[in-house]
């Protein structure tokens, strides 16, 4: 098994939300998954490209003061997105599908080859991460599939 953490060996690292792999949604350059995902606790837009420019622990670090878990509200691009709604999930597909366009994570999936993913330091209630250890594992393993 593959665990996916930023300090794993490759390719779990290349896998993990943290790693600088860029992609572009709606316009907007994200340096990793990660600065993509904390910038939806942000409602203002121009906070959101900041926040989406940022990778790794800083990414994470970005997010951490916002509180989006009382409301369940996140944001993109001025609509507002409700934690548990199907727009949501939808928008979460799109992202991973703009990442996939990035040559290095496209390898980094296709060097995992067919060996069952885990995030064991992922969180499973979606009421308190912005991506459930579950939706971030399907995204790899439909994405998988697809290339």
């Amino acid at each position: 098994m593959i665990d996916i953490h930023s300090k794993g060996p490759y390719p779990a690292d290349a896998l993990s939300n943290f790693y600088p792999h860029s992609f572009i949604i709606d316009g907007v350059k994200c340096a990793s998954m990660e600065g993509f995902l904390q910038s939806l606790k942000f409602g203002d837009v121009d906070e959101q490209v900041r926040v989406c420019a940022l990778s790794g622990g800083d990414a994470k670090d970005a997010g951490l003061e916002q509180d989006w878990k009382s409301s369940q509200i996140l944001y993109w691009q001025g609509r507002v997105y409700q934690r548990n709604s199907d727009a949501y999930a939808n928008l979460i597909t799109r992202a991973f599908d703009a990442l996939t366009k990035n040559v290095a994570f496209q390898k980094a999936l296709n060097d995992a080859g067919d060996e069952e993913l885990g995030h064991s330091i992922g969180v499973d209630d979606m009421s308190d991460t912005v991506l459930t250890t579950d939706e971030f594992l399907s995204q790899l393993i439909r994405l998988r599939k697809n290339t």
